[in-house]
């Protein structure tokens, strides 16, 4: 068998985030095999010979004037994407008790110890947005709730909330690659009370939940607020993240239209994560 020579793509983004997400899964259905996401964009690479220059005409995002991405490109020699992968993925620890780590990586000492392959998915814990709503599930009671992962990306959200005692949990995403993802992470981390499926909001209609999270974006979230509201009981919680510190008001102002009331909130790295609870 032939060695294959890859295309790298470094692509510098600003903001990074819901940036890099969006990119990612552009390329995706483009033919790009691997990514690694760094702190100022990501990394990709595909096969030298099935790309065509043609390409990235195709990959809208780089044409949106909400950000700001570079990119340049370089030929190399035949990756071992595994080394490539474990170089850049470290476990984390969220306040002490829960753990996300890579299967080669030592079990840590911690109440719940979450083992995660992202393979193309978004959610590993690194980034903010993922560590704060971790921090949520930590902090209130899932016992015996039922639990929605909107845009589950890797399914670890999902994967907390059945740790944490949750008596159902429904994993969703669009992306065909986070839905085969979350499937094989339930599986390595022995999970028997999450659904996964592949979809968006529509996929809601007559379902009902105590506790939706939806770690997405702004403009997707405020899009289907209205449907995370149909399909919270009295009583439950929404946890949002995705957004940034300057999007609170927007998001706040249409929760509490629909009369969803304002609970907790949290911050990291200039990303915020809210509680809203339904009366």
């Amino acid at each position: 068998m032939k060695n294959m020579n890859y295309l790298e793509f470094k692509f510098v983004i600003e903001p990074p985030q819901p940036a890099s997400e969006i990119l990612i899964a552009e390329l995706g259905l483009a033919g790009f095999e691997s990514f690694v996401e760094n702190e100022d964009g990501i990394t990709a690479y595909i096969p030298a010979e099935e790309y065509e220059a043609e390409t990235m005409s195709g990959i809208h995002i780089l044409q949106s004037p909400e950000f700001d991405i570079s990119f340049t490109q370089t030929e190399i020699e035949q990756v071992n994407w595994n080394v490539e992968w474990e170089k850049n993925f470290h476990p984390i620890i969220v306040n002490e008790e829960c753990g996300v780590r890579a299967p080669f990586h030592p079990k840590p000492d911690v109440t719940y110890d979450i083992v995660i392959e992202p393979k193309m998915s978004f959610g590993t814990g690194h980034h903010a947005t993922t560590h704060m709503m971790i921090e949520f599930l930590l902090k209130y009671d899932l016992k015996d709730k039922k639990v929605l992962d909107m845009g589950c990306g890797t399914g670890v959200l999902a994967i907390v909330a059945e740790k944490k005692g949750a008596r159902e949990v429904d994993a969703i995403d669009i992306d065909n690659w986070c839905y085969q993802n979350t499937l094989e992470n339930m599986e390595r981390n022995e999970c028997s009370k999450i659904l996964v499926f592949e979809g968006a909001a529509e996929l809601l209609e007559g379902r009902i939940y105590d506790i939706i999270i939806a770690n997405i974006n702004r403009n997707i979230l405020l899009g289907d607020m209205e449907t995370y509201n149909r399909s919270l009981n009295s009583g439950g919680g929404l946890y949002l993240s995705g957004f940034y510190a300057k999007d609170i008001p927007a998001i706040r102002e249409e929760c509490e239209r629909l009369g969803l009331e304002y609970s907790d909130y949290t911050e990291r790295d200039e990303w915020v994560a809210l509680r809203f609870l339904k009366a």
